[in-house]
C-alpha cells in the first residue's frame, strides 16, 4: 500500500480535524504552535539578528551588542538550550550570516551601526578571537542610524541597508544613509538603490529578487513591501542627497520629487525610477510596523503556503503573509493575516532545518503589544491544514480567490458572501496617510471552480490601477465541517489588471453586502467638535495653537474636542496641563490631578517619532476604548481613531511627530480615576495614564 504524500495527509487529517473543531471557533494555534525558548536571566536576548549554523546552533546578536550561540533550540531531550557568548562590545548590531561557501566560509558577518564586521573563531572554542572590520561607512551620531544585514545574493555578493536619521523627519546627515548598498566578497560597495526610509527587514527570493519591507513615515502613508532593482528609487527622497556621488546608479535629486498628497501610482508617471510597493500592508488593518521576510522555502513542511512570503510587524508582534504575481512586468500581490500572540516586537525570523519557523524578539524603545521586553519563540506547523485564503491573483475584470480547502457550494457562489472595497493613501512628506478615496466595488457575480477551490469574484464595474483592494469572503464557509474563513479578509495591491478575456457574467440584481465602510461614524459623533477629515488636520506648530483650529464652541463644555478657548472663560482656564510623549509607547507623565469641575486647559505635545492621540475617557474604559477603535477598519484614520462611544470625554485629533495641539474641556464633577490613552491601533495597551478628578 502506497503512503499519501506529505500534504496529501496533511490534507486528510485536516477533514478528520475540521470535524473536531467543528463545535467551536478555530484558532491560529490550532494550525501553527508557538513554542517559547527558557533565556537564562543573565542573557538579555534583544534580538537584533540571527543566522543559523550548519550543526542547528543559532546564533543571535542583541541590541545591547553580544552574538550569543544558542544550542539545541529545537529543545529535544533535555527540552533546554543553552547560550553561550561568542562576541561582545558591538555598537547595536542589527542583523547576522553565516558564511556557507567562498572565502569566508565559516565565519559570522555582523552589521553594527557603522560598519560588517567579520567575527571569526580561530582556535575553535565558540568565542570570536578576531573582530575584523569589513566594510565601513560615516555616522552622524544620531540615534536612528539603524543599520540591516547582510543578506546574501544568489552570486554570493551580499546588500545592507542604513536607517535614515530623524530630527523631526526623515533626513541623511552621512553618507549612504537611506540606501540599500551591495558588497563584493573583496569588501567593494555598489550604491545599490535609495528611497528608504526605516529598512528593518528585507529579504532575496531563490530567483534573486530583493524585497524590503518598509515602515509608515514622512513619505509613507502605510507600511509596505518593495522589489529593489539597481537604480531604484524607493519614495522617500531623504536618501537621493548622495545621488550624485561616484557610483551613483541616480541622478534624481530631492527636489525632483514633488509633495503633492497625490496617490504614489500617479507620482510615478512622471518621477523617473519612483517604483511603486508591490504589495501595501494598510495600516492598524494588518500591521503598524513591517520588520523581516522570508520566502517558505520549506516544501511544504511548513504547510499549504510553500513559495509564499512571510512579514513579521514589530509593533504588532505578529506574523503576516503575503502572495507575489507578475503583471505586465510589475510585482504585485495580496497581504494576509497569518498568526499574532508572540510575545514581544518581532525584528527578526528564521527557517530552522525541520521547516519550523525560529522568531527573534525586542520590544525596547520600540513598544509592541507582546508584553515581554524580548524574547525567541518557535513557530511550528502542527500538521492540520487551515481553511484560508490561499491566494488572491489579479483577472482583468476582478479576482481569483483560490483556498487551501474546497468551500461549500451554496456560499461559496454567493456574491453576498464576499465583498470588495478599494483605497489608497497620500504620497508626500507628512508622516502617515489617512486612507484615501475610498469606495465599495460592486460584485457583479462569482464563478465557482468545480473543484471548489477557487472563486472568481466578476466586479461590476473598473478596477482602479494602483489602489489597494481589500477582498473580503465572511459568508464563505467550507465544504467540509461547514468552517468559516480563519482569515477571511486579505489586501490586493493593483498595480496593473491582468489581460484577457472577462467573464461572462449577466448582469443581476446587487445583494446588499456590509462593506465595513458604509456605516455613517461621523453622524455618531455630532457632538465631536473640530475637523475630523484626517490625520493632518490637527497637527499644531510649536507654539500649540492649531494650524486647522476646530470650531470654535461658545460655552458648549460638552463638545468632545474644543480646540479654542470658549469665549465665557473670561479669565481664562483654572488649570492648564501639559502632556508629552516618550519612547516606547508611553506618556511623560502617569498621573494628572484636576479638581472636578474645573476649566481645562490640556495641552498635548506628540514630541515622539509615531502618530499620536490623547483621548480622556471614563474610569475604566481605556481598554474598550482603545478595542473600538480598532474595529473602525477603513474608517479609523478618517475618524482619528475616535470611537463613537459614550466613555469617550475628550480627545485630542492624531497629531503628527513633534505637534503641539490643545483642547479644552471641564473637567467631570463627580470625582475618580479617569484615564487618558493613545487610542492609535497598537498603541492603547500601553499608552494610558489616570487624569485623577478630586474634590
Amino acid at each position: 500500500m502506497k503512503l499519501l504524500a506529505p500534504l496529501a495527509l496533511s490534507f486528510a487529517l485536516s477533514l478528520v480535524h475540521s470535524f473536531a473543531i467543528a463545535q467551536r471557533p478555530a484558532s491560529e494555534e490550532d494550525y501553527y504552535r508557538l513554542v517559547t525558548l527558557p533565556i537564562p536571566e543573565n542573557v538579555l536576548l534583544e534580538v537584533g539578528g540571527m543566522t543559523s549554523l550548519p550543526d542547528g546552533r543559532l546564533a543571535v546578536s542583541t541590541r545591547r551588542g553580544d552574538v550569543w550561540l544558542v544550542s539545541n533550540p529545537y529543545m529535544q531531550g533535555t527540552r533546554q538550550p543553552t547560550f553561550k557568548r561568542f562576541a561582545t562590545g558591538l555598537h547595536e548590531p542589527l542583523g547576522l550570516l553565516y558564511r556557507t561557501a567562498g572565502p569566508y566560509k565559516g565565519e559570522i558577518f555582523a552589521t553594527q551601526r557603522g560598519e560588517v564586521t567579520r567575527l571569526i573563531d580561530t582556535d575553535g572554542d565558540d568565542v570570536a578571537d578576531e573582530y575584523r572590520s569589513f566594510y565601513k561607512w560615516p555616522l552622524s551620531g544620531n540615534y536612528h542610524q539603524y543599520s540591516y544585514g547582510p543578506v546574501t545574493l544568489p552570486d554570493g555578493d551580499m546588500v545592507i541597508t542604513l536607517n535614515l536619521d530623524w530630527i523631526g523627519k526623515g533626513a541623511s546627515q552621512s553618507k549612504w544613509r537611506g540606501w540599500m548598498l551591495k558588497l563584493n566578497d573583496k569588501g567593494e560597495m555598489t550604491p545599490w538603490a535609495t528611497g528608504l526610509r526605516s529598512p528593518a527587514g528585507f529579504g532575496v527570493l531563490r530567483d534573486g529578487s530583493i524585497f524590503y519591507g518598509e515602515n509608515q513615515g514622512d513619505w509613507v502613508g502605510s507600511g509596505r513591501v518593495t522589489h529593489l532593482e539597481k537604480g531604484d528609487f524607493a519614495g522617500n527622497p531623504a536618501g537621493l542627497r548622495w545621488s550624485g556621488e561616484e557610483g551613483s546608479p541616480l541622478t534624481l535629486k530631492p527636489q525632483d520629487v514633488p509633495s503633492t498628497g497625490k496617490p504614489m501610482h500617479e507620482v510615478a508617471k512622471t518621477v523617473q525610477h519612483l517604483k511603486e510597493p508591490a504589495v501595501w500592508f494598510p495600516h492598524t488593518l494588518m500591521g503598524i510596523s513591517t520588520s523581516d521576510i522570508r520566502e517558505d522555502t520549506t516544501a511544504g513542511a511548513f504547510g499549504p503556503f510553500a513559495g509564499q512570503l512571510f512579514v513579521g510587524d514589530q509593533g504588532h508582534s505578529k506574523v503576516m503573509r503575503m502572495s507575489l504575481e507578475k503583471v505586465a512586468g510589475k510585482w504585485q500581490g495580496a497581504c494576509y493575516p497569518f498568526r499574532e500572540g508572540f510575545q514581544s516586537g518581532i525584528l527578526r525570523m528564521l527557517w530552522g532545518q525541520d521547516g519550523s519557523m525560529f522568531v527573534g524578539m525586542t520590544s525596547r524603545g520600540w513598544a509592541a503589544t507582546g508584553k515581554s521586553p524580548f524574547g525567541l519563540q518557535r513557530l511550528v506547523w502542527t500538521g492540520k491544514i487551515p481553511f484560508e485564503m490561499k491566494t488572491i491573483t489579479s483577472k482583468p475584470d476582478g479576482f481569483l480567490v483560490t483556498f487551501t480547502m474546497p468551500v461549500d457550494k451554496k456560499t461559496g457562489a454567493d456574491p453576498a458572501s464576499y465583498s470588495l472595497n478599494s483605497f489608497t493613501y497620500k504620497y508626500h512628506s507628512t508622516y502617515g496617510s489617512p486612507i484615501e478615496d475610498a469606495h465599495a466595488v460592486p460584485i457583479r457575480g462569482i464563478i465557482l471552480s468545480p473543484d471548489g477551490l477557487s472563486a472568481r469574484i466578476v466586479a461590476d464595474t473598473t478596477l482602479r490601477e494602483g489602489y489597494i483592494h481589500e477582498v473580503k469572503a465572511e459568508g464563505v464557509k467550507s465544504a467540509s465541517g461547514n468552517l468559516p474563513l480563519l482569515h477571511n479578509t486579505g489586501y490586493y495591491t493593483l498595480n496593473a489588471i491582468a489581460p484577457g478575456e472577462k467573464a461572462n457574467v449577466p448582469a443581476r440584481q446587487m445583494a446588499v453586502v456590509s462593506t465595513g465602510m458604509a456605516h455613517d461614524h461621523s453622524a455618531m459623533m455630532a457632538s465631536t467638535s473640530g475637523d475630523m477629515g484626517g490625520m493632518g488636520s490637527s497637527k499644531a506648530g510649536k507654539s500649540g495653537k492649531a494650524i486647522t483650529p476646530g470650531k470654535k464652541v461658545v460655552g458648549a463644555v460638552s463638545a468632545k474636542r474644543v480646540t479654542e478657548q470658549p469665549a465665557t472663560w473670561t479669565n481664562g482656564p483654572d488649570q492648564t496641563i501639559s502632556i508629552g510623549t516618550k519612547p516606547g509607547l508611553k506618556f511623560d507623565t502617569e498621573r494628572v490631578d484636576v479638581k472636578a469641575g474645573s476649566r481645562i486647559k490640556f495641552v498635548f505635545n506628540n514630541n515622539d517619532d509615531m502618530l499620536h492621540n490623547c483621548v480622556i475617557v471614563k474610569p475604566g474604559t481605556a481598554n474598550a476604548v482603545g478595542d473600538a477603535a480598532m474595529k473602525l477598519n477603513l474608517n479609523g484614520a478618517k475618524l482619528n481613531y475616535i470611537p463613537a462611544s459614550p466613555n469617550v470625554l475628550f480627545h485630542t485629533n492624531i497629531t503628527q511627530p513633534e505637534s503641539v495641539e490643545s483642547i479644552y474641556f471641564v473637567a467631570p464633577t463627580e470625582p475618580g480615576d479617569y484615564q487618558f490613552v493613545c487610542t492609535f491601533p497598537g498603541h492603547s495597551a500601553l499608552m494610558q495614564g489616570i487624569l485623577r478628578v478630586v474634590k
